[in-house]
């Protein structure tokens, strides 16, 4: 469908190269649309790049880690990735949460298994996830993508009476002991939300149903195979990629029927300029952001000494304590304040792949939550965090890199002060993101799209933002064009 020959030199232009602008990119192309995919830095990915951070030979992910939602995004699955070098790498064991005493709360692969870690509360946890898991296909369809009517109510109900709840009152109701409560507590700790507001419950829903059906695996060499494998798709299909080209505004931007821009709103504002509507523009600046993240990458001697034996074999672990211990953390991050036992996420990935360290050793990821913009050291904090569950840690320590929450934005320019999900997503925001449209992807100006994880279904590497905004172009501009023809 080029336009070259209308005077226009592409069908569309993408502004940024992460998982989300280069989904949209493909999408398009697949429909035989001319694209041209523009970089700031020398290389496509976003948050899904990787690169030696700390000493030779050791690789690390700069920002995303570990792929559950990527497994199962519909937008990736009519990709032929794996033909371009995307290999997923599972770890024995998706996820552990180590407590005090030397115990650990495990999410296994197998829901069954996972029932028989949990004990007496095992079959409450079967009741719960079960049906879910059985739904799964009905509820990424309905959950992961912009608010429409529901094609199956009745799986979207079942999910909706336990994801509107707070994930703290739905540890508490459902689960009597501390491994039970802290492992949902754990995983709901990635929406970087209290655990006490409403909705924070659908995170540790989603996340634990897509250990059961598809693991939390990583990407085989590090995250930067994702975008390098989409990229090649996109070049194989006629796309073209354009890296070390910064776009400040549209009149730097060649001819095009469209433009998505894998940016946040802010980024937008500026870049559109008059291009805008004043009360669009005012809707954008009330975009509400959410926690920054503090960011640690370490290479290791050998495999954390984990007390409970359980995490050894993990790619993700989540340290933070008790249910109560999380929940004190992240409500401190959000009055503001810098927790003295931050709730720490971290990843395993020579669990999976071996190939990320040299013989023996390994590379460790990690980070907490702390308020927008902060400048403060984590660093100290999260290794007593590391050792309190792994005595002899910090004897293992080769190098570290850390970057806090103003670097990670110096990183990547929609991390608005080291807001790595885009925008806060409580559910306020999770369906409005970024402004309150029955199309959260278009814009006023037919021609000017947004197509980053701040709009729906939000952070996480999935392409599934891209996916959807190459759509709401496809529909958009095809109506458009039948009108013309048809007027």
């Amino acid at each position: 469908m080029g336009r070259r020959d209308s005077g226009i030199a592409y069908d569309a232009v993408v502004v940024g190269t992460g998982p989300n602008g280069l989904a949209a990119a493909v999408t398009l192309a697949q429909t035989g649309w001319s694209v041209l995919a523009l970089e700031a830095a020398s290389t496509v990915g976003g948050g899904t790049r990787s690169a030696a951070l700390t000493l030779p030979g050791f690789t690390h992910d700069i920002c995303s880690a570990v792929h559950p939602l990527a497994v199962l995004s519909p937008a990736f699955r009519n990709m032929p990735l794996q033909r371009h070098g995307l290999e997923w790498a599972h770890p024995p064991t998706p996820l552990a949460h180590p407590l005090d005493g030397g115990i650990a709360a495990v999410l296994e692969r197998s829901l069954e298994t996972t029932v028989e870690w949990l004990g007496p509360d095992g079959e409450a946890y079967r009741s719960l996830m079960q049906p879910l898991a059985d739904d799964v296909e009905r509820l990424v369809e309905s959950v992961l993508g912009p608010f429409r009517i529901p094609r199956h109510p009745l799986a979207l109900s079942r999910f909706g009476m336990s994801a509107l709840r707070s994930a703290s009152g739905l540890a508490r109701s459902r689960f009597r002991t501390e491994q039970a409560r802290a492992l949902v507590a754990g995983i709901a700790g990635h929406s970087m939300l209290p655990l006490e507001r409403p909705g924070t419950a659908a995170v540790a829903l989603i996340l634990g149903i897509s250990a059961h059906v598809a693991g939390w695996p990583v990407a085989r060499g590090g995250s930067q195979s994702i975008a390098n494998a989409l990229a090649a798709y996109l070049l194989e299909l006629g796309g073209e990629i354009e890296t070390n080209r910064r776009v400040t505004s549209l009149a730097e931007l060649p001819t095009s029927r469209a433009v998505l821009f894998d940016t946040g709103p802010r980024q937008l504002v500026e870049m559109a300029g008059d291009e805008l509507p004043g009360w669009y523009r005012a809707q954008l600046r009330r975009f509400r952001y959410g926690p920054g993240s503090f960011k640690v990458d370490w290479a290791l001697s050998g495999a954390v000494p984990w007390t409970a034996t359980e995490c050894a074999r993990a790619g993700t672990v989540h340290a933070g304590g008790t249910l109560a211990e999380i929940s004190a953390a992240e409500a401190a991050v959000a009055r503001g304040e810098h927790p003295e036992r931050p709730f720490v996420l971290l990843s395993q990935p020579c669990v999976a792949d071996p190939s990320r360290a040299p013989d023996g050793q390994h590379t460790l990821w990690g980070y907490c939550h702390v308020p927008s913009g902060s400048t403060v050291d984590m660093t100290e904090r999260i290794e007593a965090q590391i050792e309190r569950f792994a005595p002899g840690f910090r004897d293992l320590i080769l190098a570290r890199a850390a970057m806090n929450a103003v670097e990670m934005e110096r990183y990547n320019a929609n991390y608005i002060g080291g807001d790595i999900n885009g925008g806060l997503q409580d559910l306020r925001q999770v369906f409005t993101r970024p402004a309150p449209r029955f199309d959260p992807y278009s814009t006023p100006n037919r021609r000017l799209y947004l197509c980053s994880s701040s709009t729906p279904p939000g952070g996480g590497v999935h392409g599934l933002c891209g996916h959807f905004a190459a759509q709401s172009v496809l529909r958009r501009l095809s109506w458009t064009g039948m009108m013309a023809r048809t007027g």
